[in-house]
């Protein structure tokens, strides 16, 4: 087909060329992503080890106790002794702490607090979620690179370089395929960790918040 279309000969052998020149960077590319997989899955079993458990008791507790609160000082007191993780109990502190601002400005500082976060939580679940979508288009990529020179060598009857091919193809496919799963399988459990955290987060905040206007 190339033969009859003028410059066809051309614009297949430049196809060729740039197909076949990826074939080392989809492979290094899988090889990190598998790396940053098994480290992401030793990650997620060191969190849940460490992990604080907060029944919802424990925060609607916390809430009577920050609306009693006898002062600032004493909101700050139940804070700091509270059952919960010490990055919440930080951003609680900092709004208790906000008595010289008004209502609009502790309201908005309350506001930037969660919204850091949420960012710091969105950038933990970025690594895997990108792996999720990349991994099995890069095993895509790299099966089928290799399927070139293995059909050229079928045809020319080496059988040798199609068995070489094809592994190539399959382990590439087997990698971004099981690197995409693991990733998805880690990036879901963080999701419903770390909503119930924002969702904590929030409510103590909102209480804070109620105390410290009433002030």
């Amino acid at each position: 087909m190339s033969v009859s279309i003028p410059g066809g000969e051309f614009l297949t052998g430049s196809l060729d060329v740039i197909s076949q020149s990826l074939t080392i960077p989809v492979l290094v590319i899988l090889l990190i992503i598998v790396i940053i997989s098994i480290i992401s899955l030793g990650g997620l079993i060191s969190e849940y080890t460490s992990r604080k458990k907060v029944p919802v008791g424990t925060i609607r507790d916390l809430i009577y106790q920050i609306n009693s609160a006898a002062s600032v000082d004493a909101l700050i007191g139940i804070i700091e002794g509270a059952e919960i993780p010490k990055s919440q109990k930080k951003v609680l502190t900092e709004i208790a702490s906000s008595s010289a601002l008004d209502v609009n400005s502790r309201e908005a500082l309350a506001r930037k607090l969660v919204e850091y976060e949420e960012e710091k939580i969105d950038n933990t679940l970025r690594k895997t979620d990108i792996i999720t979508k990349v991994g099995p288009t890069l095993g895509l990529m790299g099966t089928l690179i290799p399927m070139g020179p293995g059909l050229a060598a079928l045809g020319a009857g080496d059988v040798n370089t199609l068995a070489e091919s094809l592994t190539l193809a399959f382990n590439t496919t087997i990698v971004g395929i099981g690197s995409g799963a693991l990733c998805y399988f880690i990036g879901k459990i963080r999701s419903g960790w770390y909503d119930r955290y924002l969702s904590d987060l929030d409510a103590l905040s909102d209480a804070v918040l109620d105390y410290m206007n009433k002030q």
